[in-house]
């Protein structure tokens, strides 16, 4: 099952996916908003500095106007807040936190008000963790399910057709058998470890998200066959995924490879004449 993991992944490896990680932007509840949560390393027992930025989900920049409310928490109780109703007119805030130790911090924004109009209460959850590396949000969904977050920033929105490709295969072939399940866990604690900064990446240039789209189209194509196939039993998702995986090494390295060689070859021959 590693070996198959680490074979899903070589595709992946065609994007930078050794960039930070101390950055995350994610969508309320209902999504009004997207909120961005970054910060610089953190030490325990020292002050780290949040930086929060209230984002317009269409325009793509900074929504001025918020009223918010914010909560760091631990297993053990609140660090931090929650603080009274509080407004920013900037849409953009600093908040100096102390974590006490290492751990799993949750960090709980609360938005009720955009351009001094009250709004029905949304929320978004930030999982954050503190220990010898920098901290690594992940995203929380509150139905257990994590989302695609590079699949969707590429795409505009998980309602197109390719995000809910994806979903489906997900949910209704993967992780209907143990093996898909561990696959997916396997896979979501390296995948959510540089989507986020990938998706940021996306959001903030055009030009990377249409090489990203580019990147993903050959992947999603090959993907679509799994729709098409009886994957209900251990077998049949090793058997399929084997022959996926391998497809798509032969599609990102093997041709691009293959292509490098006959360029070399020629070159080679062209000299010699």
């Amino acid at each position: 099952m590693k070996l198959l993991i680490i074979l899903f992944l070589i595709p992946l490896f065609i994007i930078p996916v050794f960039a930070q990680t101390n950055s995350q932007t994610l969508p309320t509840e209902k999504g009004t908003l997207e909120v961005k949560l970054s910060y610089d390393e953190s030490i325990p027992g020292q002050q780290t500095k949040l930086n929060i930025d209230f984002i317009n989900p269409f325009t793509k920049k900074i929504q001025e106007h918020i009223d918010y409310k914010i909560t760091v928490s631990k297993d053990t109780g609140n660090i931090f807040g929650p603080i009274p109703l509080t407004h920013t007119s900037l849409g953009s805030v600093k908040i100096p936190v102390e974590f006490i130790d290492d751990g799993v911090y949750h960090i709980v924004l609360e938005i009720e008000g955009i351009l001094f109009q009250p709004i029905p209460l949304e929320k978004v959850s930030f999982e954050v963790t503190v220990g010898e590396y920098l901290m690594q949000p992940v995203q929380t969904p509150q139905d257990g399910k994590s989302g695609c977050l590079i699949a969707t920033a590429t795409y505009g929105t998980e309602l197109a057709p390719q995000v809910q490709q994806l979903r489906e295969l997900r949910d209704g072939k993967l992780l209907q058998t143990e093996s898909g399940t561990s696959f997916m866990n396997s896979f979501n604690l390296f995948y959510y470890s540089f989507s986020p900064t990938i998706a940021d990446w996306e959001r903030e240039s055009p030009v990377f998200k249409e090489i990203v789209k580019i990147t993903l189209t050959p992947l999603i194509s090959s993907l679509s066959i799994l729709n098409h196939v009886d994957m209900d039993s251990e077998i049949s998702v090793f058997s399929y995924g084997t022959s996926l995986i391998l497809l798509n090494v032969g599609m990102y390295v093997g041709i691009p490879v293959f292509g490098i060689f006959k360029i070399y070859q020629f070159k080679k021959n062209k000299v010699q004449l």
